[in-house]
């Protein structure tokens, strides 16, 4: 069992914010698959995007997906002992997080909460989804498939602290993107998910755990935060400032070659 773990974060930190390339980590990746340590992304992506992405990379670890909202752990392998809940598609599934139709009614409730509409992906068409990411038709597809949570257009000139706390009343919590934000369960969260996972692989190994993580915005901030060595990942113009801001390291250069430098650099 590997002594040490990365979390990370996909778009903007592994892949490139604008084209969603990861060659320039490859070797970096399959350093760390030959060292045996693990990689878990931990995403807003649905467990569609996840899976085929993990495939394309090579990946057999387990991945964190809708914001914290679930965790899949493969069946094939002895990392630990796999926790209760329901086996999907070569999967055990720890939940954290809510039923995709409990966010639904949630989204809904919440914009009659505040007096504005709301519009979600469940409200878009696939060909909708992919003008507004530029996504492929099939990767637009696949980020449709929720199960867990809601993404929906971030409202213009809005109290970030107002709709939290009625989300929050209705039993959700909002994590606030730029074009898009996410309505998830009160449970779910990356930090949540990352503090049980490291639950089951402690108890799997003798040896104490180190982890690493890396992210690029303030919906990574649960991420980072749980992490020994947190690592943010600069856009073109520089490292957000609300991460910049609490002193973590610095990658040397945007995804996808900065999150190879600082895995290499840190390893070294």
């Amino acid at each position: 069992m590997a002594a040490q773990i990365i979390f990370t974060d996909l778009d903007g930190t592994l892949l490139n914010t604008q084209t969603y390339d990861y060659a320039a980590a490859l070797p970096t990746l399959d350093r760390l698959k030959a060292q045996e340590i693990p990689v878990i992304p931990v995403t807003s992506k649905t467990r569609a995007e996840v899976a085929t992405l993990m495939a394309d990379l090579g990946l057999t670890d387990p991945f964190i997906v809708e914001n914290g909202s679930a965790v899949f752990i493969p069946l094939e392998g002895d990392r630990f002992d796999l926790p209760p809940g329901e086996d999907i598609d070569g999967y055990r599934v720890l939940q954290l997080g809510c039923p995709y139709v409990v966010a639904r009614a949630g989204l809904k409730a919440l914009a009659q909460f505040i007096g504005r509409p709301l519009k979600g992906f469940g409200d878009w068409t696939v060909d909708q989804i992919q003008q507004m990411t530029g996504l492929s038709h099939g990767a637009a597809a696949q980020a449709k498939g929720r199960e867990f949570t809601e993404p929906f257009m971030t409202p213009k000139n809005i109290d970030v602290a107002v709709l939290n706390e009625n989300a929050s009343e209705l039993g959700f919590r909002v994590v606030l993107g730029g074009r898009f934000s996410h309505l998830i369960g009160s449970d779910a969260g990356k930090g949540n998910a990352i503090a049980a996972l490291k639950n089951l692989y402690q108890a799997g190994s003798a040896a104490p755990l180190t982890t690493i993580g890396l992210g690029n915005s303030p919906n990574d901030l649960s991420l980072l935060e749980s992490v020994d060595h947190p690592i943010v990942v600069p856009e073109a113009g520089g490292p957000h400032p609300q991460l910049a801001a609490r002193g973590w390291a610095i990658a040397p250069a945007p995804a996808p070659e900065g999150w190879a430098q600082a895995i290499d650099n840190l390893l070294a």
